[in-house]
């Protein structure tokens, strides 16, 4: 029998040994040190890391295309915003039932000084706008391929976690069985350890099911069949150090470089020069015209025509330079509003990452080493029969418990990363 707890020591140790390894620290490890199953795609492997899963989306995400469209579009109208408006041709017979001449009436509307270019600086506000958008929908997608990414690369983890277990686990049955054959052990044990297999197994289902729903999200987002093949990630982005998450300097760059703030300060630029052009329309615009009057092949008459509109409806314009004044106000409300919204969420996102690292500094240097030990404690009490077996499973079973935590603290520091360059509007 003393062949057999060497065997089960031999094959905890190793299973212990190979915990340790999967759990070093992020800047220097793939997570686990099982290799991933790798998909390929064509002649590379969409999939294994963050920055392709980006390259790709670039290029094929439809809403990504949907605002390069929006921002050529708006780009285009800006160029006519200032052009004038069409001339006018009017003919007119004159004295036809006596065979008369035809005047001919040449005219160019033309606004007062300065309205077209007040109208095309509100082109390109709008123009300015629309490229922020663009840069806010990047953000966005990119926020939630960081993350889907670092959920799927959770999920296959604690995959092969599982499964390392489970193998373990029957490893330990086989023993269990042999020395419940000879006497030392009691049926309960068999029971338990066989409990504890579909307990895992459950879990197994369960963390399958979730990953084959981050497989899915990735593709949606890649704009790709949802069952299109993607490698297993392979590895977590690295983490920043800790001296270039000053907040003072981050809350710099958001209010500098956030897409949704630029997108608010284009509104009040639009909003500043719709103002400036309602104060404008209190002044007349007015009409140039040319009029050659013919007579049988000859010009024998030029008149010139000068039109002014007399701007009357004074209340009106008072109604609408109102409507102006109230829609910058509102414009700047609305941005000051904005800001303290980001300022919250990249203070939250910052302290939830500084936490996210701690814990996970604990886990890896205090409570898996303490569990390891806690583990062969029991083991070396089984041994001697000093320690029951439900004892070496609960041992085994906090070992577990503190692998994912630890593949969850790593998770999070993804995840609140992802929500701080979105954020900043940058990587």
């Amino acid at each position: 029998m003393k062949n057999y707890l060497r065997l089960m020591t031999l094959v905890c140790g190793v299973w212990l040994s190979s915990s340790h390894a999967e759990l070093l620290p992020l800047q220097s490890s793939t997570a686990l040190t099982h290799a991933p199953t790798v998909k390929t795609v064509g002649t590379t492997t969409l999939g294994s890391n963050v920055e392709g899963l980006l390259r790709y989306a670039r290029e094929h995400n439809p809403s990504l295309a949907a605002s390069r469209f929006d921002v050529e579009a708006a780009t285009q109208r800006a160029e006519p915003s200032a052009a004038l408006p069409d001339p006018v041709l009017r003919i007119e017979p004159m004295d036809v039932t006596r065979g008369g001449g035809t005047r001919y009436l040449v005219m160019q509307s033309v606004p007062w000084f300065g309205k077209r270019g007040l109208q095309r600086e509100v082109s390109e506000a709008q123009m300015a706008q629309a490229d922020g958008q663009m840069a806010a929908t990047w953000t966005e997608l990119a926020n939630r391929i960081k993350q889907a990414y670092a959920m799927n690369h959770y999920t296959a983890a604690s995959e092969r976690l599982t499964q390392q277990t489970l193998d373990l686990l029957d490893n330990m049955e086989q023993i269990v069985q042999t020395r419940y054959a000879h006497g030392l052990a009691t049926q309960q044990d068999v029971i338990q350890v066989q409990l504890e297999k579909t307990m895992l197994r459950g879990e197994l289902i369960a963390l399958q099911n979730e990953h084959h729903h981050n497989h899915a999200r990735l593709n949606a987002l890649l704009s790709r069949p949802t069952s299109a093949a993607l490698a297993d990630p392979e590895q977590l982005r690295s983490m920043p150090s800790p001296a270039s998450l000053d907040e003072a300097g981050l809350l710099e760059q958001l209010r500098a470089r956030n897409p949704q703030l630029r997108i608010a300060e284009a509104d009040i630029q639009s909003a500043e020069k719709s103002r400036e052009l309602s104060y404008a329309k209190r002044y007349p615009d007015f009409t140039l015209g040319v009029a050659p009057t013919q007579s049988g092949n000859t010009v024998k008459q030029w008149d010139l025509m000068f039109e002014l509109n007399i701007p009357l409806q004074q209340s009106s314009r008072r109604a609408q330079e109102g409507e102006t004044e109230a829609m910058l106000s509102a414009s700047t409300a609305r941005k000051q509003a904005l800001l303290d919204q980001m300022q919250a969420e990249l203070s939250e996102a910052l302290s939830a990452l500084e936490s996210a690292r701690r814990t996970e500094t604990l886990i890896a240097t205090r409570l898996l080493p303490q569990a390891e030990l806690t583990y062969q404690s029991a083991l070396a009490g089984y041994e001697t029969g000093k320690v029951s077996f439900s004892m070496l499973i609960e041992a085994q079973k906090q070992i577990l418990k503190a692998k994912q935590q630890h593949l969850q603290a790593q998770t999070d520091m993804q995840l609140r990363l992802a929500d701080i360059e979105k954020s900043l509007g940058e990587e």
